[in-house]
């Protein structure tokens, strides 16, 4: 049996476009002579669909689409495409099913049993849940059982039970799973994890077809694969682009991709993706930035760069009197390097008639957080003009330990559409800037060996309001991360500031999710309450 992983990047409710690959794909492995291609989890509707599930003229618009692509796909070969389809029966309206479509027509539709309700998951808001001893089929004289993404998890704590141990053993000659799992520096070692587990227990190799692309704050990263029964990878596709790759079942031989070694270089691809298809799918061609000559937005304009190509980059410098010369021609030594736009546009004349303006009301003030905050909130308010007339997508280049402790400036530096780099930790910011420059000086060196500084004050450094971040990267790590109670004096600071800052990460751009437990929407907590524990 000859098996097709149709690893493809669905854009949400784009039916018409998602039907395209889905029969391109299939053509393409019917030509290669598959019996079966199998294609990530709600690939016709695009995932997560979240509350687009309440709009019913979505769902009619997709069901146009299945009838649609029952005519197009090829007689030949068995597809396995990720649906919504309606409950008839109690429950929520819908399921999130696969339909195994052959010949013109939908012969089996397979519901997801576990729905996931953690981190960025809701799916039991709008979906029933399926019964995963049902879902089996026969091909080829082979018994095939389906899986879809989560029903694959059970093995973990988070699951009260797991359908799995209720198939018997022995019971299935085949394994596959229809994948819709985001990406997180954790996760490619935990999906193999459970592929192994699952394909040791049902003694049978596995197909697992993940989802690739990116969609609001999450990252699918790709990255198929097939394992034997005895969980020996014997078909790896390639991570952060589409691929069709086909398995040879009887001989147990597939393709094996060529993918990123160290766990850097999927970082790096993880968000470039993620910005690429964030700035595509939401219908940008261009974006542009604050170019402070720091770290953050060195690293924010590389990965734009190379996400959207630098003809496409717009990087702008914004110094009043408290920046350093050497900041503005770093700042233009990196676009130089990077090939983007580069304008170099003063505020210190604008900063100081709003602090007259401000002060013939309220009367003369000293220079306080009231001033620093009135230039970050300048330069927001001109880069946000630059949106408007050049239909640029501004991006936000603050990062997770900023964030944490609410060290920016809501209106300000938060401005924008995106923040690509706000579930980095500082210090991963650093390795994420000489992973750049590995083979040359991209990011000029002393970009990154400068302290860091908002240059808002005279000789403003980031060590006068925060802790080393070594030891700041910690503690975020352990309050957000790993949800710990506070240990140390520092983590006690950090807890404190996390939760009165918490309002402003309410207001924040999405943020590009590469960690178990990244700000925005997977992280519901409240603004107002006293639980400083």
């Amino acid at each position: 049996m000859r098996i097709a992983l149709g690893q493809m990047n669905s854009f949400l409710g784009d039916f018409s476009g998602n039907l395209k690959k889905i029969v391109e794909m299939a053509e393409e492995a019917a030509e290669k002579r598959c019996d079966l291609i199998v294609f990530p989890e709600l690939n016709i509707f695009g995932y997560h669909p979240c509350d687009l599930l309440e709009r019913p003229g979505v769902i009619e618009m997709q069901m146009q689409a299945i009838d649609e692509l029952l005519e197009k796909l090829p007689d030949s070969i068995h597809c396995l495409v990720g649906a919504v389809t309606h409950n008839k029966g109690r429950g929520k309206k819908y399921f999130n099913s696969a339909l195994l479509i052959h010949n013109g027509s939908i012969l089996q539709e397979f519901g997801k049993q576990l729905l996931p309700v953690y981190d960025v998951f809701d799916d039991s808001r709008h979906f029933s849940p399926g019964t995963l001893t049902d879902n089996h089929f026969k091909i080829a004289g082979q018994t095939v059982q389906l899986l879809i993404c989560e029903d694959m998890w059970g093995w973990d704590s988070l699951h009260e039970t797991n359908p799995i141990v209720d198939i018997p053993p022995q019971s299935r000659d085949i394994v596959v799973n229809m994948s819709a799992s985001p990406f997180t520096g954790e996760k490619r070692g935990q999906r193999l994890h459970h592929a192994r587990q699952t394909a040791k227990q049902l003694s049978a190799p596995l197909v697992y077809v993940n989802m690739v692309g990116a969609q609001d704050e999450l990252i699918y990263d790709g990255g198929s694969f097939a394992i034997t029964a005895e969980g020996e990878v014997v078909a790896q596709s390639a991570y952060f682009v589409e691929d069709l790759n086909v398995i040879d079942l009887p001989k147990e031989t597939g393709g094996l991709r060529k993918t990123p070694q160290e766990d850097i270089e999927h970082l790096h691809q993880s968000l470039v993706l993620g910005i690429r298809d964030f700035v595509r799918k939401t219908g940008f061609k261009k974006v542009h930035l604050g170019s402070s000559g720091g770290i953050d937005s060195a690293v924010v304009a590389a990965l734009a760069a190379d996400a959207i190509g630098p003809q496409n980059l717009t990087s702008i410098a914004m110094p009043t009197q408290f920046n350093s010369p050497r900041s503005l021609s770093l700042a233009e030594a990196l676009a130089t390097n990077l090939g983007c736009s580069f304008f170099n546009l003063p505020i210190e004349k604008s900063f100081q008639a709003l602090v007259k303006n401000y002060e013939s009301t309220f009367g003369d003030k000293e220079f306080s957080l009231l001033h620093e905050n009135m230039q970050a909130r300048l330069r927001g308010l001109f880069l946000m003009g630059f949106a408007n007339e050049h239909n640029s997508l501004l991006l936000s280049t603050g990062n997770k330990s900023e964030y944490a402790t609410g060290y920016s400036t809501l209106y300000g530096d938060m401005c924008g559409g995106l923040a690509p780099i706000g579930d980095l930790l500082k210090s991963q910011v650093y390795a994420l800037a000489k992973h750049y420059n590995k083979e040359q000086e991209l990011i000029p060196d002393e970009i990154i060996t400068r302290p860091p500084s908002a240059e808002l004050n005279v000789d403003q450094k980031d060590s006068d309001s925060l802790p080393d971040y070594n030891i700041l990267d910690k503690s975020v790590e352990d309050l957000v991360g790993r949800q710990q109670k506070a240990q140390t004096e520092v983590d006690s600071w950090v807890l404190e500031k996390l939760y009165v800052s918490e309002f402003k990460r309410w207001q924040m751009p999405p943020i590009l999710k590469v960690s178990d437990h990244a700000f925005g929407q997977g992280r519901r907590m409240p603004i107002a309450h006293k639980a400083r524990y």
